[in-house]
């Protein structure tokens, strides 16, 4: 007789897998995927601002740079204003003028100090002193020598100004009243 041994099935073949060992700790991979996500994200951030801020830098050295020229190119403007209204050399130049404002205002680039306004010390150096009175009090700027700039709220060259300041010798006699007291008054 054939032997009766029933032939294995797929339900008798080797013994099922063990779970992991419970020593080992269960690695939560959605956490590590989230704290990654939130490093990259930082990571773009920080280096679009570094690129922003490199791209400023360059286009302020270059605004430095052309500043000299501009101001060449004003002083000859001002020059050819003795020529009639007309003239086409005045004319070009006057339009040129006109370009390189709207240049600079496109830039951001804003002049600093102006005549009659409050000297700044932060945006201005004084580098020389003219009496105060018509119409310049003490305090404020009474010409401006080289003209100071702005770029995106820093300052990308401070402006040279002769400051408006009281007489000598009036400042000595307000301090020597101010030391004594009003005229008239005991002690």
């Amino acid at each position: 007789m054939p032997d009766e041994t029933p032939a294995p099935g797929p339900e008798a073949s080797s013994p099922s897998p063990a779970p992991p060992a419970p020593s080992e700790p269960k690695e939560d991979w959605e956490t590590r995927f989230k704290y990654l996500l939130a490093d990259f994200e930082n990571f773009r951030r920080r280096t679009a601002k570094e690129r922003e801020g490199a791209t400023q830098q360059a286009r302020a050295a270059l605004l430095r740079e052309l500043l000299p020229l501009i101001e060449a190119f004003r002083a000859a403007t001002g020059s050819a204003g003795h020529l009639p209204a007309n003239d086409p050399m005045r004319q070009g130049l006057e339009l040129l003028d006109r370009e390189w404002t709207t240049f600079l205002r496109h830039e951001g680039v804003e002049p600093v100090a102006q005549v009659g306004g409050p000297f700044q010390a932060s945006e201005a150096e004084a580098v020389g002193e003219a009496a105060a009175g018509d119409g310049a009090p003490e305090g404020t700027v009474r010409e401006v020598v080289q003209q100071g700039y702005r770029f995106y709220g820093g300052l990308l060259r401070p402006a040279k100004v002769i400051v408006a300041r009281e007489a000598a010798s009036s400042r000595s006699s307000r301090a020597e009243v101010a030391e004594d007291g009003p005229p008239g008054a005991e002690s």
